[in-house]
């Protein structure tokens, strides 16, 4: 998860490439649980908002991939009833 204090300890979080789906989604709701808190500061807060527009970002592209690996599926479902 996200670091509650998200100074210099950014080399420890995970890169998002690394990350799944549910993973993502998870820390994508804590980063916001801790924008929608308040209490950090200017820098603190812009760190954590981009952070999450990544995992965001992340979400959408395993979703995609599953969306296309559906799309394929059916598709080759089809092809074996012709």
């Amino acid at each position: 998860m996200v670091p509650e204090d998200s100074g210099d300890e950014a080399g420890s979080i995970t890169p998002i490439s690394q990350l799944g789906y549910e993973n993502c989604r998870d820390e994508l709701i804590e980063v916001v649980r801790l924008l929608e808190q308040g209490g950090l500061d200017l820098d603190a807060s812009l760190k954590l908002w981009e952070r999450g527009e990544q995992l965001a970002k992340r979400c959408e592209e395993h979703l995609a991939g599953a969306r296309q690996r559906i799309t394929d599926a059916l598709a080759a479902g089809d092809a074996e009833h012709d």
